[in-house]
Protein backbone atom coordinates (compact mmCIF):
# COMPACT_ATOMS: atom_id res chain seq x y z
CA UNK A 1 0.00 0.00 0.00
CA UNK A 2 3.09 2.30 0.76
CA UNK A 3 4.73 1.64 -2.86
CA UNK A 4 1.26 2.56 -4.50
CA UNK A 5 1.02 5.88 -2.30
CA UNK A 6 4.34 6.93 -3.15
CA UNK A 7 3.63 6.51 -6.87
CA UNK A 8 0.26 7.61 -6.91
CA UNK A 9 1.79 10.87 -5.02
CA UNK A 10 4.84 10.96 -7.58
CA UNK A 11 1.81 10.79 -10.44
CA UNK A 12 0.09 14.02 -9.25
CA UNK A 13 3.80 15.94 -8.66
CA UNK A 14 3.99 14.88 -12.24
CA UNK A 15 0.89 16.08 -13.86
CA UNK A 16 0.69 19.29 -11.20
CA UNK A 17 4.59 20.00 -12.63
CA UNK A 18 3.47 19.32 -16.45
CA UNK A 19 1.06 21.78 -15.72
CA UNK A 20 3.17 24.14 -14.38
CA UNK A 21 5.29 24.13 -17.54
CA UNK A 22 1.95 24.29 -19.84
CA UNK A 23 1.31 27.25 -18.28
CA UNK A 24 4.82 28.91 -18.26
CA UNK A 25 4.68 27.92 -21.60
CA UNK A 26 1.58 29.63 -22.90
CA UNK A 27 2.65 33.13 -20.57
CA UNK A 28 6.06 33.05 -22.85
CA UNK A 29 4.14 32.91 -25.84
CA UNK A 30 1.90 35.11 -25.04
CA UNK A 31 4.76 37.61 -24.12
CA UNK A 32 6.66 36.78 -27.24
CA UNK A 33 3.41 37.44 -29.12
CA UNK A 34 2.48 40.51 -27.67
CA UNK A 35 6.15 41.79 -28.24
CA UNK A 36 5.74 40.63 -31.95
CA UNK A 37 2.68 42.68 -32.19
CA UNK A 38 4.34 46.12 -30.59
CA UNK A 39 7.28 45.01 -33.19
CA UNK A 40 5.26 45.34 -36.02
CA UNK A 41 3.45 47.81 -34.44
CA UNK A 42 6.12 50.40 -33.94
CA UNK A 43 7.52 49.28 -37.67
CA UNK A 44 4.47 50.32 -39.37
CA UNK A 45 4.38 53.58 -37.15
CA UNK A 46 7.79 54.54 -38.63
CA UNK A 47 6.65 53.80 -42.03
CA UNK A 48 3.55 55.96 -41.99
CA UNK A 49 6.37 58.72 -40.07
CA UNK A 50 8.44 58.00 -43.15
CA UNK A 51 5.86 58.46 -45.79
CA UNK A 52 5.23 62.11 -43.87
CA UNK A 53 8.75 62.64 -44.37
CA UNK A 54 8.61 62.15 -48.10
CA UNK A 55 5.79 63.76 -49.03
CA UNK A 56 6.35 67.24 -46.96
CA UNK A 57 10.00 67.26 -49.47
CA UNK A 58 8.18 65.98 -52.55
CA UNK A 59 4.78 66.81 -52.98
CA UNK A 60 3.17 70.52 -53.79
CA UNK A 61 0.76 71.36 -51.06
CA UNK A 62 -1.39 74.04 -49.63
CA UNK A 63 -2.26 73.93 -46.48
CA UNK A 64 -3.87 76.10 -43.79
CA UNK A 65 -3.57 75.25 -40.19
CA UNK A 66 -4.30 76.59 -36.62
CA UNK A 67 -1.82 76.69 -33.38
CA UNK A 68 -3.95 76.59 -30.16
CA UNK A 69 -1.89 77.28 -26.91
CA UNK A 70 -2.27 77.07 -23.63
CA UNK A 71 -3.88 79.61 -22.55
CA UNK A 72 -6.59 79.54 -25.56
CA UNK A 73 -5.31 82.00 -27.99
CA UNK A 74 -5.23 80.84 -31.75
CA UNK A 75 -2.50 81.92 -34.15
CA UNK A 76 -3.97 80.68 -38.39
CA UNK A 77 -0.95 80.10 -40.60
CA UNK A 78 -0.83 79.27 -44.48
CA UNK A 79 1.82 77.28 -45.31
CA UNK A 80 2.71 76.24 -48.78
CA UNK A 81 5.47 73.81 -50.69
CA UNK A 82 6.38 73.24 -53.96
CA UNK A 83 9.64 71.46 -55.76
CA UNK A 84 10.54 72.84 -59.08
CA UNK A 85 13.33 71.81 -61.48
CA UNK A 86 14.22 69.68 -58.54
CA UNK A 87 14.69 72.97 -55.86
CA UNK A 88 12.30 72.72 -52.84
CA UNK A 89 10.29 76.04 -52.25
CA UNK A 90 8.50 76.70 -49.16
CA UNK A 91 6.13 79.86 -47.78
CA UNK A 92 5.30 79.91 -44.17
CA UNK A 93 3.20 83.17 -43.19
CA UNK A 94 1.02 83.99 -40.43
CA UNK A 95 -2.22 85.31 -40.51
CA UNK A 96 -3.22 87.12 -37.55
CA UNK A 97 -1.70 90.60 -36.87
CA UNK A 98 1.26 92.17 -38.68
CA UNK A 99 2.04 88.49 -39.75
CA UNK A 100 5.25 86.76 -40.03
CA UNK A 101 6.65 85.24 -43.26
CA UNK A 102 9.14 83.02 -44.33
CA UNK A 103 10.20 81.54 -47.77
CA UNK A 104 12.07 79.00 -48.33
CA UNK A 105 14.08 78.94 -51.86
CA UNK A 106 16.39 75.50 -51.80
CA UNK A 107 18.56 75.80 -48.57
CA UNK A 108 18.30 79.69 -48.27
CA UNK A 109 15.11 80.93 -45.76
CA UNK A 110 14.92 84.23 -45.72
CA UNK A 111 12.93 85.94 -43.06
CA UNK A 112 10.67 88.70 -42.43
CA UNK A 113 9.25 89.81 -39.05
CA UNK A 114 7.29 93.30 -38.74
CA UNK A 115 10.09 94.51 -35.96
CA UNK A 116 13.15 93.81 -37.53
CA UNK A 117 14.80 93.83 -40.74
CA UNK A 118 14.73 91.27 -42.82
CA UNK A 119 17.43 88.44 -42.97
CA UNK A 120 18.39 84.97 -44.54
CA UNK A 121 19.99 82.47 -42.91
CA UNK A 122 21.20 78.84 -44.70
CA UNK A 123 18.56 75.75 -43.75
CA UNK A 124 16.80 72.81 -45.30
CA UNK A 125 13.97 73.83 -43.01
CA UNK A 126 11.88 76.59 -41.96
CA UNK A 127 11.80 77.66 -37.56
CA UNK A 128 8.38 77.39 -37.63
CA UNK A 129 5.44 75.97 -35.82
CA UNK A 130 6.10 72.45 -37.54
CA UNK A 131 8.34 70.16 -35.92
CA UNK A 132 11.68 70.35 -38.56
CA UNK A 133 12.25 66.61 -37.48
CA UNK A 134 9.29 65.49 -39.27
CA UNK A 135 11.72 66.79 -42.05
CA UNK A 136 14.26 63.99 -41.32
CA UNK A 137 14.41 60.35 -41.14
CA UNK A 138 11.84 58.94 -38.67
CA UNK A 139 14.64 56.06 -37.65
CA UNK A 140 16.40 59.21 -35.99
CA UNK A 141 13.64 59.19 -32.87
CA UNK A 142 13.37 55.55 -32.55
CA UNK A 143 16.84 56.30 -29.76
CA UNK A 144 14.51 58.74 -27.75
CA UNK A 145 10.74 57.94 -28.31
CA UNK A 146 8.40 54.72 -28.57
CA UNK A 147 6.52 54.94 -31.59
CA UNK A 148 2.90 53.42 -31.60
CA UNK A 149 0.24 52.31 -34.58
CA UNK A 150 -2.83 53.58 -32.84
CA UNK A 151 -5.57 52.93 -35.50
CA UNK A 152 -7.51 55.14 -37.99
CA UNK A 153 -9.61 58.05 -37.31
CA UNK A 154 -10.96 60.85 -39.33
CA UNK A 155 -9.51 64.56 -39.08
CA UNK A 156 -10.66 67.83 -40.97
CA UNK A 157 -13.16 65.47 -42.90
CA UNK A 158 -10.13 63.16 -44.40
CA UNK A 159 -9.33 59.38 -43.61
CA UNK A 160 -6.16 59.80 -41.09
CA UNK A 161 -3.95 57.47 -39.25
CA UNK A 162 -3.25 58.22 -35.22
CA UNK A 163 0.72 57.65 -34.09
CA UNK A 164 1.71 58.00 -30.74
CA UNK A 165 5.49 59.21 -29.98
CA UNK A 166 5.96 58.82 -26.49
CA UNK A 167 9.67 59.43 -24.39
CA UNK A 168 11.19 56.58 -23.59
CA UNK A 169 12.39 57.60 -20.19
CA UNK A 170 9.23 59.45 -18.97
CA UNK A 171 11.61 62.57 -19.30
CA UNK A 172 9.64 64.25 -21.93
CA UNK A 173 6.09 65.46 -23.27
CA UNK A 174 4.73 63.28 -26.07
CA UNK A 175 3.10 63.70 -29.33
CA UNK A 176 -0.32 62.10 -30.79
CA UNK A 177 -0.43 62.91 -34.68
CA UNK A 178 -2.77 62.59 -37.17
CA UNK A 179 -1.62 61.87 -40.95
CA UNK A 180 -3.88 61.95 -44.04
CA UNK A 181 -4.66 58.74 -45.00
CA UNK A 182 -3.85 59.34 -49.14
CA UNK A 183 -0.99 62.00 -49.06
CA UNK A 184 0.70 61.12 -45.85
CA UNK A 185 0.88 64.66 -44.75
CA UNK A 186 0.05 66.47 -40.96
CA UNK A 187 -3.37 67.05 -40.31
CA UNK A 188 -3.23 66.98 -36.56
CA UNK A 189 -0.32 67.05 -33.91
CA UNK A 190 -1.40 67.06 -29.98
CA UNK A 191 1.18 67.94 -27.52
CA UNK A 192 0.83 66.35 -24.40
CA UNK A 193 2.14 67.10 -20.50
CA UNK A 194 3.46 64.19 -18.35
CA UNK A 195 0.10 63.95 -17.03
CA UNK A 196 -1.63 63.43 -20.85
CA UNK A 197 -2.53 66.69 -20.79
CA UNK A 198 -3.02 69.07 -24.05
CA UNK A 199 -0.69 71.70 -23.95
CA UNK A 200 -0.38 72.42 -27.64
CA UNK A 201 -2.40 71.70 -30.74
CA UNK A 202 -2.01 71.99 -34.48
CA UNK A 203 -5.06 71.27 -36.56
CA UNK A 204 -5.15 71.70 -39.83
CA UNK A 205 -8.47 73.28 -41.58
CA UNK A 206 -7.63 72.90 -44.97
CA UNK A 207 -5.34 71.12 -47.32
CA UNK A 208 -4.60 70.93 -51.51
CA UNK A 209 -2.47 68.51 -52.86
CA UNK A 210 -1.74 69.66 -56.77
CA UNK A 211 0.38 68.31 -59.94
CA UNK A 212 2.17 71.26 -60.11
CA UNK A 213 3.59 74.41 -57.75
CA UNK A 214 1.03 76.74 -56.60
CA UNK A 215 1.53 79.98 -58.38
CA UNK A 216 2.60 82.47 -55.65
CA UNK A 217 5.79 80.69 -56.24
CA UNK A 218 6.33 82.63 -59.61
CA UNK A 219 5.69 85.59 -58.41
CA UNK A 220 8.62 85.33 -55.44
CA UNK A 221 11.33 87.79 -56.74
CA UNK A 222 14.82 85.48 -55.68
CA UNK A 223 17.08 88.15 -56.27
CA UNK A 224 15.02 90.45 -54.29
CA UNK A 225 15.72 88.34 -51.22
CA UNK A 226 18.13 89.05 -48.04
CA UNK A 227 21.29 87.91 -48.53
CA UNK A 228 22.57 84.85 -46.01
CA UNK A 229 23.97 86.63 -42.97
CA UNK A 230 27.90 85.88 -41.80
CA UNK A 231 27.65 84.07 -39.07
CA UNK A 232 31.15 85.46 -36.83
CA UNK A 233 32.61 82.87 -34.74
CA UNK A 234 34.36 83.67 -31.49
CA UNK A 235 37.58 82.37 -31.47
CA UNK A 236 39.48 82.11 -28.70
CA UNK A 237 37.12 80.36 -26.13
CA UNK A 238 37.13 76.72 -24.67
CA UNK A 239 33.79 75.31 -23.27
CA UNK A 240 34.25 75.03 -19.53
CA UNK A 241 31.62 72.66 -18.49
CA UNK A 242 30.82 69.42 -18.97
CA UNK A 243 26.83 67.65 -18.85
CA UNK A 244 26.64 64.49 -16.69
CA UNK A 245 22.80 63.97 -17.68
CA UNK A 246 20.92 64.05 -20.82
CA UNK A 247 17.44 62.28 -21.54
CA UNK A 248 17.62 59.14 -23.23
CA UNK A 249 18.03 59.68 -27.21
CA UNK A 250 19.63 63.47 -26.16
CA UNK A 251 22.66 64.44 -27.36
CA UNK A 252 24.55 67.48 -27.32
CA UNK A 253 24.69 68.38 -32.09
CA UNK A 254 26.61 72.02 -31.70
CA UNK A 255 28.50 74.01 -29.37
CA UNK A 256 28.78 77.64 -29.95
CA UNK A 257 29.60 80.93 -28.15
CA UNK A 258 26.98 83.27 -27.90
CA UNK A 259 26.63 87.13 -27.62
CA UNK A 260 23.70 88.15 -25.66
CA UNK A 261 22.08 90.85 -27.86
CA UNK A 262 21.52 93.26 -24.14
CA UNK A 263 24.76 93.12 -22.32
CA UNK A 264 26.69 91.92 -25.41
CA UNK A 265 28.56 89.33 -23.03
CA UNK A 266 29.79 86.29 -24.21
CA UNK A 267 28.51 82.49 -23.45
CA UNK A 268 28.54 79.15 -23.79
CA UNK A 269 25.88 77.61 -26.41
CA UNK A 270 25.24 74.24 -26.56
CA UNK A 271 21.95 72.93 -28.23
CA UNK A 272 20.79 69.34 -27.66
CA UNK A 273 18.53 67.46 -29.96
CA UNK A 274 16.69 64.10 -29.51
CA UNK A 275 15.36 63.96 -32.50
CA UNK A 276 12.22 65.64 -31.88
CA UNK A 277 12.70 68.42 -29.22
CA UNK A 278 15.75 71.16 -29.76
CA UNK A 279 17.03 72.53 -26.39
CA UNK A 280 19.39 75.71 -25.79
CA UNK A 281 21.46 75.32 -22.73
CA UNK A 282 23.26 78.78 -22.29
CA UNK A 283 26.13 79.03 -19.61
CA UNK A 284 28.29 81.96 -17.90
CA UNK A 285 30.96 82.27 -14.76
CA UNK A 286 28.89 84.41 -12.54
CA UNK A 287 30.62 87.59 -11.36
CA UNK A 288 29.35 89.90 -8.80
CA UNK A 289 25.59 89.61 -7.61
CA UNK A 290 24.00 86.40 -7.84
CA UNK A 291 21.07 86.39 -9.67
CA UNK A 292 18.12 84.01 -8.25
CA UNK A 293 17.26 80.35 -9.56
CA UNK A 294 13.92 79.89 -10.91
CA UNK A 295 11.52 78.58 -14.07
CA UNK A 296 8.49 79.35 -15.90
CA UNK A 297 6.49 78.04 -18.67
CA UNK A 298 5.40 79.93 -21.15
CA UNK A 299 2.88 77.98 -23.64
CA UNK A 300 4.68 74.87 -24.35
CA UNK A 301 8.27 75.60 -23.90
CA UNK A 302 10.18 76.03 -20.08
CA UNK A 303 12.79 78.72 -18.97
CA UNK A 304 14.77 77.69 -16.37
CA UNK A 305 17.74 79.76 -14.80
CA UNK A 306 19.93 77.94 -12.07
CA UNK A 307 23.04 79.10 -10.42
CA UNK A 308 25.27 77.01 -7.97
CA UNK A 309 27.59 80.01 -6.54
CA UNK A 310 30.24 79.84 -9.30
CA UNK A 311 28.32 79.69 -12.88
CA UNK A 312 24.64 80.43 -14.28
CA UNK A 313 23.16 77.98 -16.73
CA UNK A 314 19.86 78.62 -18.11
CA UNK A 315 17.78 75.82 -20.15
CA UNK A 316 14.92 76.65 -23.10
CA UNK A 317 12.98 74.04 -25.11
CA UNK A 318 9.92 72.36 -25.09
CA UNK A 319 10.46 70.18 -22.10
CA UNK A 320 9.20 69.43 -18.24
CA UNK A 321 10.88 71.90 -15.99
CA UNK A 322 12.01 69.29 -14.16
CA UNK A 323 13.74 67.47 -17.03
CA UNK A 324 15.58 70.91 -17.36
CA UNK A 325 16.46 70.98 -13.52
CA UNK A 326 17.66 67.73 -14.14
CA UNK A 327 20.40 69.03 -17.06
CA UNK A 328 20.98 72.25 -15.92
CA UNK A 329 21.99 70.34 -12.10
CA UNK A 330 24.06 67.64 -13.89
CA UNK A 331 25.89 70.76 -15.68
CA UNK A 332 29.74 70.59 -13.93
CA UNK A 333 33.02 72.70 -14.77
CA UNK A 334 35.88 71.61 -16.10
CA UNK A 335 39.42 72.33 -16.10
CA UNK A 336 40.13 75.49 -18.44
CA UNK A 337 41.79 75.36 -21.79
CA UNK A 338 42.54 78.91 -22.48
CA UNK A 339 40.65 81.48 -20.10
CA UNK A 340 38.92 84.16 -20.83
CA UNK A 341 40.28 86.39 -19.53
Amino acid sequence: MRVRTKIADIQIINRYVASLLLIASLVFTSLADARSDVSRTSGAAVVWLDKLRSSLHNLNYRITFVVTKPNGESEPYLWRHGVQDGIEMEHLSLLNGPGREAFRIGNKVSYFEPNGEPYSIRSNYINGPIPKQFFKPPELLQNAYDIVLVGKSRISGLPAQQIRIVSADGSRYSFTVWLAYDSGLLLKLDLLDMEGKLIEQIQVTSIHVSDEPDEYFTKIERDKLPEIASVHRHKGFSHQWKIDWLPKGMAIIKEDVHQLPMTGELVDYVLLSDGLVDVSVYMRELQGQLPESGWLRHESTTLLSLNNGTMEVTIVGKIPPKTANAIASSIKPVQLKNSRR
